[in-house]
């Protein structure tokens, strides 16, 4: 186990694995389930509204026509390489196309201590949260092959977000909280961490005790970001992921018309005295 990742042979997959694989000289990375039979469920933009050009923490399909139901004519490894639901992201490819040009493996690491976590320099290699079994595992993604994921965001809903879901069934509470994914705590937690650390400038007299200081509160911030630790998720069934959402949907609307409804609420206890007033002086009597 390295530093910054987890690199694992073919031979050592095993089925309901998270695995990842490395894009554009480690920039970012690529998640998804490895289910068996060399096939990979993963989670990518839809490509039906999304051009095919790359973006932050997903990857343009090297086989799939990945707007329909169709499968893929270009890939012979798997007859159902690139199988994708209209209208979803949540796409099945063959282990070749799905780790794409640089062709290597990594295998995402669950259950992993707290001090190991804070080691780890690159965010969206392991998690503290211990991980479901893998017939709970494969069960989620194959469910969301059929029914889709949502829509595609970088920061809280991408395909880490997606793996993470698969193995351990947790989803933020919050929808405008940032979602599970380490790659994007990264992201957002480097720029704050040389915010954080700046004033301490005045009492260090070396660069060098500021550059750890900031390391130091980089890795605090992406450990406090972690699923394993974090208190604003829950565990949801698959089969209630729509629900869930649309639940947290309602809840968001009827806080943002809380006023509004308050509104309308004394308007029309309000309306009864103002029409006998107004019928008072128009001479019309109830």
């Amino acid at each position: 186990m390295g530093l910054l990742t987890h690199k694992i042979e073919r031979s050592e997959i095993a089925s309901g694995d998270h695995i990842y694989s490395w894009r554009t000289v480690f920039a970012y990375s690529h998640h998804g389930i490895y289910v068996g039979g060399s096939k990979v469920v993963h989670f990518t933009r839809d490509q039906s509204i999304v051009s095919g050009d790359q973006i932050l923490f997903s990857a343009p399909l090297n086989c799939s026509s990945a707007s329909s139901t169709n499968v893929s004519s270009t890939c012979t490894n798997i007859p159902d390489c690139g199988f994708q639901q209209k209208a979803s992201g949540v796409v099945l490819s063959c282990l070749d196309c799905f780790l794409g040009e640089e062709g290597l493996l990594y295998r995402f690491d669950y259950g992993t201590s707290p001090s190991v976590f804070l080691t780890k320099l690159r965010g969206g290699t392991c998690t503290t949260a211990q991980s479901d079994p893998p017939e709970a595992v494969i069960h989620r993604a194959m469910y969301l092959l059929q029914n889709g994921f949502g829509n595609y965001d970088v920061f809280k809903n991408n395909c880490e977000d997606f793996a993470l879901y698969c193995k351990t069934g947790l989803l933020v509470l919050d929808q405008g909280a940032l979602g599970r994914s380490g790659q994007a705590a990264s992201v957002i937690g480097a720029p704050l961490a040389a915010i954080a650390s700046s004033p301490l400038k005045l009492f260090m007299t070396s660069p060098a005790g500021l550059v750890v200081a900031t390391v130091g509160m980089y890795c605090l911030t992406r450990y406090a970001t972690d699923i394993g630790v974090r208190t604003d998720v829950t565990k949801v069934k698959v089969e209630e992921l729509t629900s869930f959402h649309n639940c947290k949907s309602s809840k968001k609307r009827k806080n943002e018309n809380h006023s509004d409804t308050r509104e309308v609420t004394l308007n029309q206890t309000e309306t009864p005295a103002k029409t006998r007033r107004k019928n008072v002086i128009e001479g019309v009597w109830d």
